[in-house]
């Protein structure tokens, strides 16, 4: 199922999100995680290819890249989709893969998460200051009258999202993210981990807290049972792992397109407003169909609950 995937049939599947209305796409990151293409190129691509979606990585691995050539590279995005990229950034699982993809690009595994919020200092600095020279002096990155080029289409730079649960990666995400991309497994852990975001955001001074998502793997079927088993195939290929144990950290689902609106539904009363859904399908276009049935069961929902 992830055997060297085709670029030309990703391109056209994200255009055709685009015309069933679809919010947003979103590409994972990972260059030895599993056969995958480079996030911010096949964004950068389909921003050709479409005119209104917003483009999000899901998330890139940030502190892998040196700071000034994932700046450019992003703002070169922004430029491109005019203003529809969202940068999502994680540090990465705390396991022996994620330390060997650091160890392959020769980047220091240890202290990830501390270069990642330095990545994002910099970054800020480097697109608040619109190609004027700007100094950085961190443990990890140094920056040194370094100006970048081309500036982004947005004033300030795009959007960063980050990943993360727990106490300190959500406080985290209050002090420095634009938006919270977690896979928290119940809406009640989704509740309290919001409110340690919000709080977080209060305290350093911030005038609006971040964006609160929510990322979820999904398998859509008119049958429960087809569903439930192409779940578990897709965990078990994807993370060599069985489902029930990814699913005891991940928010995952398997059943009807309308089961989804109810399993979604607390999570929207926790908090949720951005709901990335990851479908588990070993045909894309079918997952694709599925997802977009589920969307329009979704806006049906939300039209009949603003009419008197």
């Amino acid at each position: 199922m992830f055997d060297r995937p085709a670029a030309a049939p990703l391109l056209a599947l994200g255009e055709r999100a685009e015309q069933l209305g679809f919010d947003a796409i979103w590409a994972g990151d990972g260059p030895l995680a599993r056969p995958r293409h480079d996030p911010l190129v096949m964004l950068t691509a389909l921003a050709a290819r479409t005119d209104r979606v917003v483009l999000g990585t899901a998330v890139l691995l940030g502190a892998l890249r040196p700071v000034l050539l994932l700046a450019q590279a992003a703002s070169t995005l922004d430029q491109v989709s005019e203003g529809r990229f969202v940068l999502g950034l994680g540090a990465g699982f705390p396991f022996p893969e994620t330390e060997r993809q650091f160890q392959g690009v020769g980047v220091p595994y240890a202290g990830r998460l501390s270069r990642l919020a330095e990545t994002i200092a910099a970054l800020r600095l480097l697109w608040k200051a619109a190609g004027e020279p700007i100094d950085y002096e961190g443990h990890h990155l140094q920056l040194s009258e370094v100006a970048l080029q081309p500036v982004p289409y947005t004033s300030g730079g795009p959007p960063l999202w980050l990943a993360g649960a727990g106490e300190t990666a959500e406080r985290r995400v209050g002090r420095i993210a634009d938006g919270w991309l977690p896979y928290l497994p119940s809406p009640q852990l989704y509740e309290e981990g919001l409110a340690r975001v919000r709080a977080a955001a209060t305290e350093a001074g911030r005038n609006t807290a971040p964006l609160p998502g929510l990322y979820a793997t999904v398998a859509l079927d008119d049958s429960s049972q087809r569903a439930q088993e192409r779940l578990e195939n897709y965990i078990q290929t994807y993370y060599g792992q069985p489902a029930e144990l990814v699913g005891l950290i991940q928010a995952m689902y398997a059943g009807t397109s309308e089961g989804l609106l109810d399993w979604l539904g607390p999570y929207v009363q926790a908090g949720a407003r951005h709901v990335v859904l990851r479908v588990a399908d070993e045909d894309p276009q079918r997952g694709l169909q599925s997802a977009a049935r589920a969307r329009e069961l979704i806006a049906e929902q939300q039209t009949q609950e603003r009419i008197p």
